[in-house]
């Protein structure tokens, strides 16, 4: 029998009538002749719940306790889940993260996995029952239980598919696969086919909301098969994959536009060997994710700094900054959190050229300024004004022609 590893995202177990739906779709997955493995996420929007009712009771509440709170979720919706798996007639066992194994480093509300001991799970499955798993989650060498931050949920299902060498990974969601740009902003959006991992890296990590980075990752260095697809027909979604020559045909796959952005302008920086690296080791050492980076050079030896980061890092990237100011004598620093991030990805940019002048002109005839700019070998992204950044995107996405895209 074949491995298939599912995951259900949020919006697939809502309700009472949405978990019977995925129920269903797991049951048949199994009559199909598969074992199966389901990764869940928490219920709707119950995790921002808890983050609001977090907050009401503490202005900063300790990350750990956030963990524990953050953590149980995920464990409903697996309990609900399998008892729904049963009505159907099949065998079910629901698990937590930390049952299963899954052991992360100590970063509460953002772990990283760094072992899966499926010892529990292969039992499961050579019983004939099917493995119902809690995503998001799992504990430290310390037994503390964590969370693996937002999209989690993603990353413990790759994981698993990896560990378990699964056929395929299928990610399911409230959308029917991944599209050239966001279709609540771009109406004429196309849906892909096929990505390779880096495009899809890039997306993810630049906006894109249906995957999490770090899933991509794990797929990447596993060769983790993944289709993206809807929970809610059963319409073929997109392949992530490998990459394959005639891909690079394609110049631009897709944009995205990133709102969580905040940017940290450091003045006033001593300008000599040395400063920059005291900076970024400053953020890392608080594992705070330093994007953008500018340096422009000033008068009399000194220098300002600008960068971005996740406006949920801000508070604890302020703390940063101002002790920064304190150490290296600077003037001062700035924060802006009225700012996007929109970018274009697609591994054709590799063998052809003025990419970045189309996307810089199709900004510019919408008169939209651009603050900071960075480039990867398969990545252009630009900072622009956070109340510009729909009509940015429909900009971008009309210069490049996505909407006739060959897909």
């Amino acid at each position: 029998m074949g491995i298939t590893v599912q995951k259900f995202g949020g919006s697939s177990v809502g309700d009472a009538a949405r978990i019977r739906r995925v129920a269903q779709l797991i049951v048949d997955a199994k009559r199909a002749g598969n074992h199966v493995i389901s990764v869940v996420s928490a219920r709707g929007d119950l995790t921002d719940e808890l983050i609001v009712l977090s907050q009401q009771v503490s202005t900063t509440p300790p990350r750990r306790e956030m963990d524990m709170l953050l953590s149980t979720g995920e464990q409903q919706s697996v309990a609900l889940l399998a008892m729904a798996v049963d009505a159907l007639g099949e065998e079910a066992i629901s698990f937590a993260g930390a049952q299963i194994g899954i052991v992360t480093d100590s970063f509460h509300t953002k772990a990283k996995i760094k072992n899966i001991d499926p010892t529990r799970i292969i039992e499961a499955l050579e019983a004939g029952k099917i493995a119902i798993v809690a995503g998001f989650q799992g504990v430290d060498e310390n037994s503390n239980l964590t969370t693996l931050g937002r999209g989690g949920s993603d990353t413990t299902a790759v994981a698993l598919a990896a560990v378990l060498n699964a056929d395929v990974c299928e990610i399911y969601t409230d959308v029917d696969g991944i599209y050239t740009a966001d279709p609540r902003i771009v109406a004429d959006a196309r849906k892909i086919e096929r990505l390779s991992y880096d495009e899809m890296l890039e997306l993810a990590s630049l906006g894109a909301q249906v995957m999490q980075a770090r899933s991509i990752e794990f797929a990447k260095k596993y060769d983790v098969a993944i289709h993206v697809r809807s929970s809610f027909n059963n319409t073929i979604g997109t392949y992530i994959v490998r990459e394959a020559a005639e891909m690079e045909g394609i110049v631009v796959s897709g944009a995205a536009v990133s709102k969580d952005e905040a940017k940290i302008a450091l003045r006033g920086v001593p300008d000599k060997p040395g400063i920059a690296a005291s900076i970024l080791g400053g953020f890392a050492s608080h594992n705070i994710n330093v994007d953008v980076i500018i340096q422009n050079t000033s008068e009399a030896g000194l220098a300002d700094m600008s960068l971005t980061v996740s406006k949920a890092d801000l508070p604890d990237a302020r703390s940063v900054a101002e002790a920064l100011v304190v150490d290296l004598g600077a003037s001062g620093f700035e924060c802006d959190e009225n700012i996007a991030k929109l970018s274009v990805v697609g591994i054709g940019m590799r063998s052809h050229t003025g990419v970045a002048e189309r996307m810089f002109s199709a900004l510019a005839e919408e008169g939209i300024n651009i603050q900071m700019i960075s480039t990867s070998e398969i990545k252009i992204s630009v900072v622009v004004d956070e109340g510009l950044a729909d009509k940015a995107l429909m900009a971008v996405h009309r210069a490049f022609d996505l909407q006739n895209s060959p897909f």
